[in-house]
């Protein structure tokens, strides 16, 4: 089966299609993980992309029904260059391209994805269509001048009525803009009696379970769209521990005045250099992130606590007073490292001593 890549430069590629038969418009980006396909795929972080995986060799392992990050496939299309249609793994279940066949995902291999790679780099994430279907270029051409991305996908993925998971530890209001699996089962080890929110849930509602930590999770997007949630932080601020992660650490940000900006081409993959500067020490990281935190608009109020080693971003901070930090990173790992997972730990930390301070 033929598959197509337009992008809106008008450069194109030939290949081959897998997955399900059709076509996507979406913000092409690329992930430089060697592993944790799956995970990448049902990440809501990436919905309305088009990933490009720069490792050569996609679905070797195969594809679980546990590994999952979400229900669902949230990327808009796969690129590879190569993908494995007889995966070897003992805990294999079906192959990618079922996989993404299940979840109507267009995918395209035979492609030169380094080139491809190196074309975000230099124009930056760019709109891009896929098909193993429609092979006109005007067609093609039209269909993406036609399309407007969006970047207020926080407002789709999450949950949209509140749920609880039970615990005999501290109370925590999760806001789901998107959230990975594997951030709540990390709460869930920590015994953490756990209420989710959807994104857009009244300050009033969720201090009506009278929480004692707030978590901000992960999810895709330009974080200024999130206006409702921005709200909805502005006044949780200062009253009671907060721990942001990724869209979550940007959320933050915003609410306390600081500035946001989309980058050239973000940071997505398993294997980012990040240092802590209070530990003075480096950590290699999980990362999927397309905007960043401007760190001199918030330097008044925030102490930069982690900074990446490849192009110096901010990737993490604590507030000067409040019981308040995020991190850019992810320290649920899945896939990639869980070097940083103690953050957790320290934000249940953060929890128990500001309980302790107004009893």
């Amino acid at each position: 089966m033929k598959g197509i890549i337009y992008l809106e430069d008008g450069t194109v590629y030939i290949g081959e299609g897998f997955g399900s038969k059709g076509t996507r418009v979406g913000e092409l980006v690329f992930n430089t993980s060697m592993t944790g396909y799956q995970e990448i795929l049902t990440d809501p972080s990436y919905k309305g992309q088009i990933i490009t995986m720069t490792y050569p060799l996609i679905g070797n392992y195969g594809v679980n029904s546990f590994d999952n990050e979400s229900n669902n496939i949230h990327a808009a299309g796969m690129i590879v260059k190569t993908f494995s249609k007889n995966p070897s793994n003992h805990l294999k279940e079906e192959t990618i391209d079922t996989f993404l066949k299940e979840k109507n995902v267009v995918g395209i291999s035979n492609v030169d994805t380094r080139s491809i790679t190196k074309k975000i780099r230099t124009l930056g994430s760019i709109k891009c269509v896929i098909s193993n279907k429609e092979f006109d270029l005007n067609v093609l051409d039209n269909i993406i001048k036609k399309t407007h991305l969006r970047y207020d996908w926080m407002k789709d993925v999450g949950v949209k009525k509140s749920y609880k998971i039970n615990g005999i530890g501290p109370n925590i209001a999760l806001l789901d803009f998107g959230i990975k699996k594997n951030i709540i089962n990390n709460l869930k080890k920590l015994d953490c009696n756990i209420t989710v929110f959807p994104q857009d849930a009244e300050y009033e509602e969720i201090m009506a379970i009278k929480p004692e930590g707030i978590l901000l999770s992960n999810g895709p997007g330009d974080p200024e769209k999130a206006e409702g949630a921005i709200k909805t932080i502005k006044k949780l601020i200062g009253k009671l521990p907060i721990f942001g992660i990724c869209l979550g650490h940007q959320l933050i940000a915003l609410a306390l005045g600081g500035e946001t900006y989309k980058m050239k081409f973000g940071h997505r993959g398993g294997n980012h250099g990040v240092y802590d500067i209070k530990r003075d020490r480096a950590y290699i990281t999980s990362q999927n992130h397309g905007y960043a935190v401007d760190k001199e608009t918030i330097k008044d109020t925030m102490d930069i606590t982690h900074i990446n080693l490849n192009d110096n971003t901010l990737e993490g901070m604590e507030h000067k007073n409040l019981p308040i930090f995020s991190v850019q990173f992810h320290p649920e790992g899945s896939p990639g490292p869980c070097d940083s997972s103690y953050l957790f730990n320290k934000f249940i930390s953060l929890v128990k001593d500001d309980k302790n301070a107004t009893k």
